[in-house]
């Protein structure tokens, strides 16, 4: 079977750039032949079942002959496209991507992976003219404002969470009976942990004495990943004069200003707590330095402003190294999150509440065995390649998952 991928890969700084190369190569690991239609300059893998056309700049109309001369080129039995605007330059052409492929194409299969809710919005003239004729040829309610076709003529759609289903069923009906609910996996190389090697030495590498504390948050920083808090709810406990440490396993954002990140990084020196906190800063796609580090910690901390949700990609690494997680309930948090027994969860944007469960697992070993336990079993049942990938394969051969 051949495959045609639509996507972003790295050096391209984003948890989708990143999640899209890794799953190329593990779809072509169970033997499909992908082909990629992504951007200029973007990482080629080494692998003899991927074949890449690095050719897109802007991803605007002005380049669909590119992506037309690519997409016709391989001739794919399907077609999988990964969207979220915002790696796409926010440009309105890739959400016609199915009815575009299906023009010279009609029996493609074709899948739309939603990684998150925002579309685009076609502001400029050529983009209006476009989309008033497309609508014409489609249908006026075949055509979303901000998402193009991706709805209406994508075969199947498949959702990182119900977060995300929801909004878009309110904007087409047919949503719900052709989408399917599919977790991201961890998207870092994963270090084994088995004989405490790793941790050790990544440790010492941190002038961590035995005695310390050492409490992660895993991720990239931009607003609503709580980090704010985290500072607030760390300076509390640090107070109580404990020997705990603070590592920030991440960097900013591809295409967010980077004022943000400086002011996050001069909190800790306004709350007196900098010489206690790590920065890490970015880090290449394919490096195994986020796990060292996750190794290294003892609990990690993801206290997000809309609380935990399946989509969320950093709570799949975290679980992935066997860490105990404190993290945070919102109103569209999931079942699958119990309290003391696989996380941790306190109410979002409470630096005090933060806190009290940093200080609660702090003085209860027993709870942070029950919690890693806990997280190791989300990981095998929500969060793990293999269930995903073949749930994935499912989508893309039209099968019932």
């Amino acid at each position: 079977m051949k495959i045609l991928m639509i996507t972003v890969f790295p050096p391209m700084k984003m948890p989708e750039a990143d999640h899209a190369f890794h799953l190329c190569k593990q779809l072509a690991n169970y033997g499909f032949e992908m082909h990629v239609i992504s951007q200029k300059g973007c990482v080629i893998p080494s692998h003899p079942r991927i074949t890449v056309y690095p050719v897109m700049r802007q991803w605007s109309w002005s380049e669909l002959p590119r992506f037309v001369w690519a997409a016709h080129r391989c001739s794919a039995d399907a077609v999988f496209l990964i969207y979220i605007a915002s790696i796409y330059n926010y440009q309105p052409m890739i959400t016609f991507a199915p009815t575009i492929v299906k023009a010279f194409r009609r029996d493609s299969h074709f899948v739309t992976l939603f990684e998150d809710v925002p579309g685009t919005c076609p502001t400029s003239l050529v983009s209006r003219a476009i989309r008033k004729g497309l609508a014409r040829w489609v249908g006026p309610s075949g055509v979303d404002y901000h998402f193009g076709t991706l709805l209406h003529d994508s075969n199947r759609l498949i959702v990182r969470s119900n977060r995300i289903r929801s909004p878009l069923a309110e904007r087409f009906s047919g949503v719900n009976g052709k989408s399917v609910e599919i977790p991201c996996p961890p998207i870092l190389p994963i270090l084994p942990g088995d004989d405490g090697t790793v941790r050790e030495r990544k440790r010492k590498d941190l002038g961590l004495k035995d005695d310390e504390f050492l409490i992660a948050y895993f991720g990239y920083i931009y607003p609503g990943k709580g980090v704010e808090t985290l500072l607030k709810a760390f300076q509390i406990v640090t107070a109580q004069r404990r020997p705990v440490r603070l590592i920030l396993i991440g960097g900013n954002v591809g295409g967010l200003s980077p004022a943000y990140f400086q002011k996050i990084q001069g909190m800790s020196k306004e709350l007196g707590v900098e010489d206690r906190v790590t920065w890490t800063g970015g880090y290449a796609w394919d490096s195994d330095e986020p796990s060292r580090c996750l190794r290294a910690a003892d609990i990690c901390v993801l206290p997000f402003d809309q609380g935990v949700c399946i989509h969320n990609s950093s709570f799949a690494g975290a679980s992935a190294h066997d860490l105990p997680i404190i993290t945070t309930q919102g109103t569209a948090t999931e079942p699958i999150f119990i309290h003391k027994t696989n996380v941790f969860l306190c109410s979002p944007k409470d630096p005090e509440a933060l806190a009290q469960a940093m200080e609660t697992l702090l003085a209860m070993p027993e709870l942070r065995e029950r919690l890693a336990m806990g997280a190791r079993g989300l990981a095998r049942e929500w969060f793990s390649w293999e269930k995903a990938v073949e749930r994935i394969i499912g989508a893309l051969k039209c099968e019932t998952t």
